[in-house]
């Protein structure tokens, strides 16, 4: 007997080894959105707004499949941690940007899942089919005279998106003197949150950098994710957050 379970271990084993790594991470995602999505949305304020294209709308630039557990899995699981930290408190009665807003007086799993619900909300609106290219208008302006040329935004804007240490996000922001900056932050942050240490602003692009919103295609090519981004940018999207930005 204990013979025949060495034996059966070692070819479950052996089996093991010829699994590449990603096609059990794969196998571990399908898991995943499938449990997600069977999963009710926690009862409260908040709900998983609908991503605003065909999950494959963006693709070859990003894959449906990642579109798919992205939003049905990753975003939804952030709703639903948010519902259940502010169901019968105070938070419950406030809404999602001034929870972003008030991240230092909050406690961790409000601040993470609001963060989350709004980085997210954010950023499926700021990827476009019809996407790509240069922005145009009053942010195209904006854009040459902070950094000089759209180039060179794309440039330092790449570099906060590559050097993110582990997961976060790449921003471009208007601070209260409507002037463009360019920064990055951990996990969920972002600039609209009163957190010591992240520059202050309204956020006008996002970039989403950890590893859920792309390794499926890209594997631990994080740049390669970033290039492809360039593609589908919702430049009118960004352009419309700049000009509601400089109105207050």
């Amino acid at each position: 007997m204990h013979k025949r379970n060495f034996l059966k271990n070692a070819a479950a084993l052996a089996l093991s080894a010829l699994v590449s790594p990603a096609v059990l991470a794969r196998a571990q995602e399908e898991r995943f959105l499938r449990d997600a999505r069977a999963t009710p949305l926690a009862d409260g304020p908040f709900s998983l707004p609908p991503l605003p294209y065909a999950f494959n709308a963006l693709e070859p630039h990003i894959d449906a499949r990642t579109m798919e557990i992205h939003h049905d899995a990753h975003h939804k699981t952030y709703v639903s941690k948010l519902n259940e930290a502010v169901v019968g408190k105070p938070q419950e009665k406030l809404p999602l940007e001034q929870l972003v807003m008030t991240a230092s007086q909050q406690p961790d799993a409000i601040r993470n899942n609001a963060g989350g619900h709004y980085n997210h909300s954010m950023f499926w609106l700021l990827l476009s089919a019809q996407g790509g290219g240069a922005p145009t208008g009053e942010l195209a302006s904006a854009i040459t005279q902070a950094f000089g040329s759209f180039d060179k935004f794309k440039e330092e804007f790449t570099k906060a998106a590559t050097t993110r240490f582990g997961s976060g996000w790449a921003w471009l922001s208007l601070d209260k003197a409507g002037k463009l900056f360019i920064s990055s932050t951990p996990n969920q942050d972002s600039p609209l949150m009163d957190v010591p240490g992240i520059q202050r602003g309204t956020p006008i692009l996002g970039l989403d950098v950890w590893e859920h919103a792309y390794y499926l295609k890209h594997q631990n090519k994080r740049p390669e994710y970033i290039a492809a981004f360039w593609n589908v940018v919702n430049w009118k999207e960004a352009d419309r957050r700049f000009s509601a930005g400089r109105k207050g």
